[in-house]
């Protein structure tokens, strides 16, 4: 049994069994699935500002917070318990592509040169690092939802707005993939 849990599940059984995630909630809390929230519900419990978009009654919302930690959880206990030792494979003309920007080093699925502590104090690692955080947080904050809110949940409930927030999600990544980064990786 547990090989099976280590091993990378296809598309067409992992995706069902997270977009059944949307149901289930429904049905179990009338709740609505989603990530990005949780960050205003901690911030409205940890600040006790007199800011008003932290003024509502968090408490009501704690479920998304237990939610939050399960993922945290599921994801520790995944990596310590069902990681695979192999190196990920990358696409031969990928490694040429990222090896004329510099990057020929990459832990998991992530870029040496990009991620670390100490690419955080170059220019390239700011920009990727912390402005990149900040557009990613406030993009999802001015959406209205992140990509999971608005791409399982909202779709789900056939929601227009969550339409158009989903296909400016992937013209958005589009754009970024093919023009932005490298002009960043070019740095």
């Amino acid at each position: 049994m547990l090989e099976i849990i280590k091993q990378p599940w296809p598309w067409y059984i992992a995706g069902p069994l997270v977009g059944l995630t949307v149901p289930a909630l429904l049905l179990i809390g009338n709740k609505s699935f989603g990530i990005s929230a949780s960050l205003r519900h901690t911030c409205a419990m940890c600040l006790p500002a007199n800011i008003a978009f932290f003024k509502y009654d968090w408490k009501k919302e704690i479920w998304n917070m237990f939610f939050v930690f399960g993922i945290l959880l599921g994801g520790v206990i995944a990596f310590q318990f069902l990681s695979n030792p192999d190196p990920i494979l990358i696409n031969d003309n990928l490694k040429t592509e990222l090896s004329t920007y510099g990057i020929t080093s990459i832990y998991g699925m992530l870029p040496e040169q990009l991620f670390s502590w100490e690419s955080l104090f170059t220019l390239k690692g700011f920009f990727m690092m912390v402005i990149g955080g900040f557009f990613i947080g406030f993009g999802s904050r001015y959406a209205g939802g992140c990509t999971s809110g608005h791409s399982i949940s909202g779709l789900s409930n056939l929601q227009l707005p969550s339409l158009i927030a989903t296909c400016c999600f992937f013209i958005g990544g589009l754009i970024m993939a093919n023009f932005i980064l490298p002009f960043i990786l070019s740095l």
